[in-house]
């Protein structure tokens, strides 16, 4: 057996993921620098603070970019969030992994150690996940602020994290039956009338703020519970008595949400209202407010659904977008149904079927003559004659058409939601045969159209029958806050809706097109973040919290390690002499190991703009670490920090213009599952670059120019 002499200078995949993981170094954190990815063909620019996008945007020719690209793509795909740790941990690694091949480590140990000293940090930092009930009711707690006085018209703060923008203004002379009143003119009967149109109405409606006071219900004080977070677990005091402090009335939620929209404005409810989510939304958020609005009109809808089914889990496969570039961000909102985007073709069709029941058709599949679904095998040596028997003799492509008219024609369907692509032909002939065919659909939205139409997915048009169709739906021109239906040049956005359908798009609006992406990735992620919370019932204390113990957890096993070097034999392993080269090289690798945590947490550091310099964040952390060491416990000094927000700067965020900072927390498993795809990719390629050779040729090998590059063992 041969194997290329170890030389750092041979393992060009490490150097290649090093170079291409500190491209990604400002996305790091909770406060992200984004950056512009530049067309060069058409000279457009998109901004991006995803390390997936910055992936999918580069040039990668490389084998090791590859492997790169593909297990970034790979956690996104899975989990939404965790890309730019993984990303920024596979750089750090890499070239820990190359000063260990410098000072002559061999791979197996590198292997071995730095597998096991991955899998001891893991289990170390399981003493700083907190339960979500815990978080909702740490926060929701540390944020309430007594008023002095009842009587005086002021305008009361929510909570702690929200700015000054984000309030409920009281007025003086307001009864406690009002719900919604703008704030110079409008009577209690015309706010009536304003909140059929909204849950929260946009300041762009008005010439000056709105004025918010809830009614006082004694009745809807119920625990509202939703994946272990109950909206009562904050044990602080209420004002039950004062129109101020009580919650909104339940049946006007529930009379108003099937068919409203939750604008997004200045103005927002307090996060406690948000049944038991608003403050673990926030801590999760990592300062991004907008989306953070717009979960709480998806909690409230999907809770009163959720009372009527049984069901509290906060539901991802429910949630659809729809980016409208050129709107303002105030725009924004969450409504029932599906919002999707059209040609200009087709507004004709939409009008002539507004306020009108509508036959359904999901097409589970393209709507194409040459698809073919998944797995399908064309049987050989056999030639087709006639594959439809109404083929009339002609054209084969007019002739296709002619039969998916006919089909559609004479079972009177009027929509057709198509889940792949659609033949440009049928969609002319569709739009004069006053048919709505919509392309690119998701699977969960014709899932929740099939759940509350009674329609039934079919792959080909000749399998359809009038069982197959649902009925109810209702198609309308998209509307704003301003209940003006919207044209967006080449695209109309159309609203399809339904009573009862378990399904929400958000619109996400914005005026610059190249800020659109990043809208987009930031609420998914959120949403993801929000989701795998409940899922697991528990989060990580964040902003380098749990990577801080991780570093001190290293140090202390390289510091043990060192000591038991000189030691003939370590009980862990069975092989002697393998024992004695891993006591030999342990302190090292576990040293590289805590380099990667030790980068980590100083780009971290200046990424927040808590040091100037990396040198001056490694200043401060060697502090930290001397101190753990000094307080005997690093977890129990870890969390005291933490709750001190003294730590790295980045365990808390501006949420506010008024410098209130906001806790941040993280998730468990996709946080972990990072850290072990960053370390198994780089000892894969460190395997991998080794290039071991086996074969019968080693005298040839021996023999040739070249064998000063072989070690034979």
């Amino acid at each position: 057996m041969a194997f290329r002499a170890v030389n750092s200078r041979r393992h060009i995949g490490l150097q290649q993921l090093s170079s291409l993981a500190w491209a990604g170094r400002t996305l790091l954190g909770p406060m992200k620098s984004c950056k512009f990815v530049v067309d060069e063909s058409t000279n457009e620019s998109v901004l991006i603070c995803s390390a997936a996008r910055l992936m999918e945007s580069l040039d990668i020719t490389s084998a090791a970019g590859q492997l790169l690209n593909e297990t970034i793509q790979a956690q996104n795909k899975e989990f939404k969030t965790g890309m730019s740790t993984l990303l920024f941990l596979v750089g750090a690694w890499s070239s820990a992994v190359l000063e260990c091949l410098q000072q002559n480590v061999p791979v197996s140990a590198i292997v071995s150690v730095m597998s096991e000293g991955l899998d001891s940090c893991c289990e170390k930092v399981q003493c700083l996940q907190i339960s979500v009930h815990d978080v909702n009711k740490e926060l929701c707690c540390s944020s309430v602020r007594p008023s002095t006085s009842e009587s005086k018209a002021s305008q009361i703060p929510c909570g702690s994290f929200l700015n000054h923008q984000t309030f409920l203004c009281f007025q003086k002379d307001i009864s406690a039956s009002e719900e919604l009143v703008p704030g110079n003119s409008c009577s209690p009967q015309e706010a009536d009338g304003n909140f059929n149109k909204g849950l929260v109405l946009p300041l762009a409606s008005f010439g000056s703020e709105a004025s918010l006071v809830r009614s006082v219900d004694n009745k809807s004080t119920s625990v509202v519970s939703l994946s272990g977070v109950s909206a009562s677990s904050c044990k602080q005091k209420k004002l039950t008595h004062s129109r101020y402090f009580s919650t909104l009335a339940k049946s006007h939620i529930s009379s108003q949400l099937g068919d409203s929209q939750v604008y997004l404005s200045e103005q927002s409810a307090c996060p406690c209202d948000c049944y038991g989510l608003g403050h673990l939304a926030m801590a999760l958020s990592h300062g991004n407010q907008c989306s953070t609005k717009l979960i709480k009109g998806i909690v409230a809808y999907q809770h009163e659904r959720a009372e009527c089914s049984g069901s509290s889990q906060f539901n991802i496969a429910e949630i659809a977008t729809c980016c409208l570039p050129g709107l303002p961000e105030y725009y924004s909102c969450v409504c029932p149904g599906f919002i999707t985007l059209v040609s200009p073709e087709h507004v004709a069709v939409i009008k002539y079927f507004q306020d009108k029941p509508l036959w359904i058709l999901l097409m589970d599949g393209d709507l194409t003559e040459q698809y073919r679904h998944l797995g399908f095998t064309k049987p050989r040596n056999v030639r087709t004659v006639l594959e439809y028997p109404r083929l009339q003799e002609g054209g084969s492509g007019d002739s296709w058409l002619s039969v998916v008219l006919d089909i559609l024609i004479s079972l009177k369907v009027n929509l057709v939601l198509v889940k792949g692509n659609i033949c440009k032909n049928l969609m002319e002939r569709s739009i004069t045969n006053n048919i709505l065919v919509i392309g690119s659909v998701a699977q969960n939205v014709l899932s929740a159209f099939g759940e509350v139409t009674g329609a039934q997915p079919v792959t080909y048009l000749t399998q359809l029958n009038a069982s197959c169709l649902g009925s109810g739906v209702q198609v309308e021109l998209w509307k704003g806050c301003d209940e003006r239906a919207m044209e967006l040049g080449e695209l109309v956005p159309v609203r399809i809706k339904v009573q009862g359908i378990p399904l929400l798009t958000a619109v996400l609006t914005t005026t610059v097109a190249s800020k659109m992406q990043l809208i987009e990735d930031q609420f998914w992620t959120f949403v993801y973040r929000l989701h795998h919370a409940l899922k697991d019932g528990k989060v990580f204390l964040g902003g380098g919290a749990v990577e801080f113990l991780c570093l001190s957890h290293s140090r202390m096993l390289a510091e043990q390690s060192l000591k038991l070097a000189n030691k003939s034999a370590v009980k862990e392993f069975h092989s002697p002499r393998l024992a004695a080269s891993l006591s030999e090289y342990k302190p090292v690798v576990l040293q590289a190991l805590a380099t990667g945590w030790n980068q980590y947490l100083s780009v971290l550091m200046c990424n927040t703009a808590k040091a100037t310099w990396e040198f001056e964040a490694r200043t401060l952390i060697n502090r930290h670490l001397q101190k753990a060491a000094d307080c005997g416990s690093p977890s129990a000094y870890v969390l005291r920090e933490f709750r001190r927000g003294d730590m790295f700067g980045g365990g808390s965020v501006p949420f506010s213009d008024s410098g209130e900072d906001m806790k941040v927390y993280d998730n468990i498993t996709a946080k972990m599952e990072a850290w072990r795809r960053a370390l198994d990719l780089v000892l894969l390629v460190l395997q991998t670059d080794a290039e071991i050779i086996i074969g019968p040729q080693r005298n040839q090998q021996f023999n040739s120019c070249s064998s000063g590059e072989f070690m034979f063992l």
